[in-house]
């Protein structure tokens, strides 16, 4: 079984290609239930802002590739898709999900967001029988590395999330943010993250919405200045705020030119969605200042260079990781000898009692007794073997024994 990774990302697709290739919970499961026919075995699809990736495995890696890069040039309807996709295998998609999960591939590096978008995509995998085994063993030990070198380097010490980067970005445009009006739109992970964020900026008010009131509810305990107006609304307040910040994860526009208001002062919009929450057409309006994600690559982070720094101790890790990972892939070629000499170990004990039982006059506490000893001595006895097969380093030398040992037991 080999693994593959293909999707677009921000080094590559601008915004406009990424916001075609973004997928919601529903259309990940219609993609995994198409590409599921083409002997593709397991799948988790990673989407965020910056990213949508599908990270799969199949026996037939070169055929799966061909037939997922097709799957997402017809759902993105761009024929050209191609020459913005990403296609990595074996331990170069290994390696990849391992920077991903740590932050090192992120718009900014180290930004704290994406760990936990990767924990949320393998458990939403998971929980649909997307993923198996294999998948489950990589993403898990990818998370576990990413908290290791968060723990060691502390690369995510400092704010380093999409949207405290946005913020920064209109503070250096704005030159302050105490005093002004914003009205936020949404009340999700991003929502949350802006709205905490901003709260320290001492503005003189902060409107908050979102479609649905949970998620709002929520957040509005937690801040009690906080005015919640209803979502219909969100055009009212254009006039009367300084900053917009659209963070929801409608895959419709939300904010439509010919639905604009006449603005009579300067209107700064930040769009942190995708697919975008405003159409682009906005920006033409008279004071209006647009931004959306891929403009947040001219923001200069103060701690980019420190975390450049890092990146080559943070890659001795990544190695390590991905050494271990195959290592521990290698050892599944075990598996259905291991399942042939357990069965095996289950033939001889269900042999073995029907002939006592036949030939003695047992009580049934004795017969319990009986068969935990017979369990424990055949699990013993193979213990040991297995154990010693999972140690081999040398694939060949495994193969041999693998070999060895289904004709000795005839399996």
């Amino acid at each position: 079984m080999e693994i593959a990774v293909i999707g677009v990302n921000h080094h590559l697709a601008p915004i406009e290609i990424r916001e075609k290739v973004s997928f919601t919970e529903s259309r990940k499961d219609e993609a995994v239930r198409t590409l599921k026919d083409y002997n593709i075995d397991e799948m988790v699809i990673l989407s965020t802002c910056n990213r949508s990736e599908f990270y799969f495995s199949s026996n037939h890696i070169n055929e799966g590739i061909e037939h997922v890069c097709d799957y997402l040039t017809q759902y993105a309807q761009c024929d050209n898709l191609k020459k913005y996709l990403i296609i990595k295998k074996d331990a170069d998609a290994v390696r990849h999900l391992y920077k991903v999960t740590a932050g090192l591939d992120s718009l900014v590096i180290g930004e704290d967001q994406i760990l936990g978008q990767v924990k949320d995509a393998l458990q939403y995998a998971m929980n649909s029988f997307h993923s198996g085994k294999l998948l489950n063993k990589l993403f898990r030990d990818a998370i576990t590395k990413a908290k290791q070198v968060k723990n060691t380097y502390k690369i995510s010490e400092n704010p380093t999330s999409i949207s405290y980067v946005g913020l920064k970005m209109l503070k250096n445009e704005i030159k302050t943010l105490e005093g002004k009006k914003a009205l936020i739109i949404g009340a999700g992970n991003m929502g949350s993250l802006t709205l905490r964020y901003i709260m320290d900026e001492n503005l003189e008010k902060v409107y908050l919405t979102n479609r649905t009131h949970n998620k709002l509810n929520i957040l509005l305990n937690d801040f009690k200045e906080v005015v919640p107006i209803p979502y219909e609304d969100r055009y009212d307040y254009l006039d009367e705020v300084d900053i917009l910040i659209t963070t929801t994860a409608s895959p419709h526009i939300i904010f439509k030119k010919e639905k604009m208001p006449v603005l009579n002062k300067k209107l700064y919009i930040l769009d942190l969605a995708l697919p975008r929450d405003v159409e682009k057409e906005i920006s033409e309006i008279d004071n209006v200042k647009l931004y959306d994600i891929d403009d947040l690559t001219k923001v200069i982070d103060k701690n980019i260079d420190y975390r450049r720094q890092l990146i080559e101790p943070i890659m001795e890790i990544i190695d390590s990781g991905v050494c271990e990972f195959y290592q521990w892939k290698c050892t599944t070629k075990l598996d259905p000898t291991i399942e042939q000499l357990q069965i095996r170990c289950e033939e001889i004990k269900r042999d073995t009692l029907d002939y006592i039982y036949k030939k003695t006059d047992i009580t049934i506490k004795d017969r319990k007794i009986i068969e935990k000893m017979m369990n424990s001595a055949l699990k013993k006895s193979i213990q040991k073997p297995i154990s010693n097969l999972k140690k081999i380093d040398d694939h060949e030398k495994l193969d041999d024994y693998i070999t060895m040992v289904n004709e000795l037991f005839g399996m």
